[in-house]
């Protein structure tokens, strides 16, 4: 099994590094946040073990295990001390016994942003009924499908994304994106590969400024953006779980996954320039799987502070759960990532099995 992940890594490199090798490496990031309080209380290792209608954006192959006939989500969160809203939303519902399909909706914008380019009047004068305000806004529409395969124990799924990025009525993009994602159980072992943009996910940016913004753009010694494709190259996930029984009533599940990307040394754990890896571990123990707890730590970091010091960080983050019947609670306290700025934020998400048990 390892050097069927290695492979993988392999011609996967060999694909993105030939093909585009000149294209930016941060695009679409909102999307690389995580959804989900479980998932994230666990520092995003979840690829693995996912098993519900949040599958759709982990890893679409994960929504065939789904309980009921169908299930729905709903999270909120807050960032940069309630800046930035991330709000999220899912529904799954089974087509037969060896198929289910799935959509999830994603929102991360911050709202109410001065607009000052109009401050000033003709006339040199600060006028302030002159400030408008507007938002800067990211969305994702997910189409998710999960397949069970004859070959026991494997789960295929694939995501088709349409990508709404707006930043007020100054400039739009609309972008289309593919990922692909396969989970396989081993006797107590399960593994997991996603595929994220797999083909590129490009987003075509469309800039409207009017005459008298770019005149205020130019005479304060600004370029005046234009038009542009962006493009969110392949990223690719591998990821290892088991479940240990403790006692009758009380279980331990523990996942580790590595994302790898091929875009050029980024600031993880393990990087070069062919390729970097981004490790990050989460255990969640379960009593009688209605009480849970969780966590797990990632994001390695290094950087070096005012005095010029080098320092290593690496973000820890914690999580609990509750079920109750039909709906299951979850909450999580999560940074975005930053480790400069630590801004710790409450995940709150809510999951409800709707309709028949799936025997």
């Amino acid at each position: 099994m390892n050097k069927i992940l290695i492979a993988i890594s392999f011609a996967f490199y060999s694909i993105v590094s030939s093909v585009f090798a000149q294209a930016p490496k941060y695009s679409n990031e909102f999307l690389s946040i995580g959804v989900g309080a479980r998932a994230l209380g666990m520092s995003n290792s979840h690829i693995t073990s996912v098993n519900d209608v949040t599958a759709g954006y982990w890893n679409p192959a994960g929504l065939l295990g789904i309980g009921r006939q169908h299930q729905a989500a709903l999270m909120h969160s807050e960032y940069f001390a309630g800046i930035a809203k991330y709000d999220y939303g899912a529904f799954a519902t089974r087509l037969d016994s060896s198929s289910v399909l799935g959509v999830s909706f994603v929102r991360f914008g911050v709202d109410d942003i001065p607009n000052t380019t109009a401050l000033i009047d003709a006339n040199g004068n600060i006028d302030y009924s002159r400030i408008t305000t507007f938002s800067a806004v990211d969305y994702a529409f997910i189409v998710s499908y999960a397949k069970q395969l004859k070959i026991p124990g494997l789960r295929l799924g694939a995501n088709a994304k349409i990508i709404r990025r707006k930043v007020g009525d100054f400039a739009g993009a609309w972008g289309f994106g593919l990922d692909a994602g396969a989970q396989y159980d081993h006797k107590k072992w399960k593994f997991a590969a996603m595929a994220r943009d797999v083909t590129s996910t490009f987003n075509a940016w469309s800039v409207n400024l009017s005459d008298d913004t770019k005149q205020i753009l130019l005479s304060t010694g600004n370029e005046i953006p234009g038009n542009s494709v962006e493009i969110t190259l392949p990223k690719l996930l591998l990821g290892a779980a088991r479940k240990f029984d403790i006692t009758k009533k009380i279980s331990l599940l523990a996942e580790i996954n590595a994302d790898e990307t091929f875009d050029g040394k980024r600031n993880v754990l393990i990087k070069s320039k062919a390729i970097s890896i981004d490790p990050h571990m989460g255990i969640e123990a379960s009593y009688m799987n209605i009480i849970f707890l969780r966590a797990g730590i990632g994001n390695y970091q290094s950087y070096t502070d005012a005095l010029g010091k080098k320092i290593n960080t690496i973000q820890p983050n914690i999580g609990v759960g509750v079920k109750i019947k039909a709906v299951y609670i979850d909450y999580a306290f999560s940074d975005i990532g930053d480790r400069s700025v630590v801004l710790y934020s409450n995940v709150f998400s809510i999951k409800v099995d709707i309709n028949k048990k799936i025997k």
